[in-house]
């Protein structure tokens, strides 16, 4: 077994002697870090030897492609550049001071979250059907509605949720992809209360995905009518041809007795 898989092994499995002075410092200190797919970040550590001697520093990684890493004397940088959904993983630091070894466990999770948001119908009627669908696409994660602390969706009336709507069901698809990364398509379907038409202008639904350290959201407004303006509209163009094929009798009566 190689030395680079092997050391941190041991460390894992605590079969090494740990150090006491000189902790490993690990910027960013979370011990769970999340990034979104294509982007980049540095993970950096550094040791401090108590007697001031040398400090050995490097990133190691078990179940994962570790990275771009350059070391120096007691600092340790890995750059995770342009992430795909399989950088996600486990990097543990180790150093050593002597004898004294000591690490540090980074979770690293990437995830997919484009604000493409979809609803059916486009437009809602008052009246006319109280059945509304939101689709958030090419996701990742993608948690059972279950477990929202990951992923949720909900239809907000102004700045608060819907109350009274009725989740029918959730809906989960893989998106076709060009590229490696199986993201995914989550559909939610609501049966909405008995509303109307001042409420439709203020309809929205919402995905949102929470992460350790993050909360992300995107909105898609669901647009409404009103049968009731649409019905007053269709009556004045009715009364305005009326008045016009009576203006046009009147007109042709006139030019009949001019002649």
């Amino acid at each position: 077994m190689e030395q680079g898989v092997f050391l941190p092994l041991l460390l894992l499995l605590g079969l090494l002697p740990q150090g006491r002075g000189g902790p490993l410092e690990v910027e960013p200190p979370e011990p769970v870090v999340a990034m979104a797919v294509g982007e980049s970040r540095e993970l950096t550590c550094r040791l401090a030897c108590a007697d001031g001697r040398a400090a050995s520093v490097q990133w190691r990684s078990l179940d994962t492609s570790l990275g771009a890493v350059q070391s120096g004397a007691g600092i340790s940088v890995l750059s995770v550049r342009n992430a795909s959904l399989s950088a996600a993983g486990t990097r543990v630091c180790v150093g050593s001071c002597g004898n004294l070894t000591f690490q540090q466990a980074v979770q690293l999770l990437v995830f997919a979250f484009p604000n493409q948001l979809t609803v059916t119908p486009e437009a809602l009627v008052a009246g006319q059907g109280r059945e509304v669908a939101c689709t958030a696409h090419n996701i990742m994660p993608a948690g059972p509605p279950t477990s929202p602390d990951t992923f949720s969706m909900s239809l907000l009336l102004g700045d608060g949720e819907l109350e009274g709507a009725e989740a029918l069901d959730w809906d989960v698809e893989e998106e076709p992809q060009e590229g490696e990364d199986p993201l995914f398509q989550v559909t939610t379907r609501w049966l909405l209360p008995p509303w109307g038409a001042p409420a439709l202008h203020t309809l929205h639904c919402q995905a949102t995905l929470r992460l350790p350290g993050l909360e992300l959201s995107h909105r898609q407004p669901i647009p409404g009518s009103s049968p009731t303006s649409a019905a007053l509209w269709t009556g004045s163009l009715v009364l305005g041809l009326l008045l016009l094929a009576f203006l046009i009798y009147h007109l042709q009566k006139r030019c009949r007795h001019t002649s």
